[in-house]
């Protein structure tokens, strides 16, 4: 992977890290549960610190400090069909259940695919997302259970994500 691809792809990542905070909070006051605006809040934080170490990676990539870059225009859609949605269960159902850990593959498939030497630094941030991301997971399972709140699958979602090759554009 060359420095721009790098680039383009920690800028996208940024972008999404961003998004998902913007998600969150607008679902925050249409909540209703406080149990869930709490974990809201914690969420929001954890993505603005996620945004915030991609967008300093960005710069040291050769980018403007906290560059974002548009995911590809379905990665787009589907983070706003996202947003969309009303019911509290299917909020929590397509962001923990769908959205995350789609994610997470891609920040693997990321580490993966990227020289760790050469690459570290971007390695040490997505490692360090990924535990938050797992972390923000079981406490949205830990809270659904605590609500008693049903847990729909969103395989529209769930397929929608895993047919999207990437989210860089």
């Amino acid at each position: 992977m060359s420095v721009a691809d790098r680039a383009n792809s920690v800028a996208t990542f940024r972008f999404i890290e961003v998004r998902l905070m913007e998600i969150i909070a607008r679902w925050t006051p249409t909540t209703p549960e406080m149990e869930l605006k709490i974990l809201f809040g914690r969420h929001i934080w954890d993505f603005a610190q996620h945004a915030d170490a991609l967008g300093k990676r960005v710069f040291e990539l050769r980018q403007p400090e906290q560059h974002s870059r548009r995911p590809s225009e379905q990665y787009l859609a589907l983070l706003d069909d996202v947003g969309a949605i009303r019911d509290t269960s299917e909020r929590l159902a397509a962001m923990y259940d769908a959205v995350l850990p789609g994610l997470e593959r891609r920040y693997r498939e990321y580490i993966a695919a990227s020289d760790e030497i050469l690459d570290e630094p971007t390695v040490v941030i997505l490692n360090r997302i990924l535990t938050d991301l797992q972390r923000q997971r079981q406490e949205a399972d830990r809270v659904r259970r605590e609500c008693d709140l049903r847990r729909p699958m969103p395989q529209h979602i769930i397929s929608s994500e895993r047919s999207l090759q990437t989210v860089v554009a």
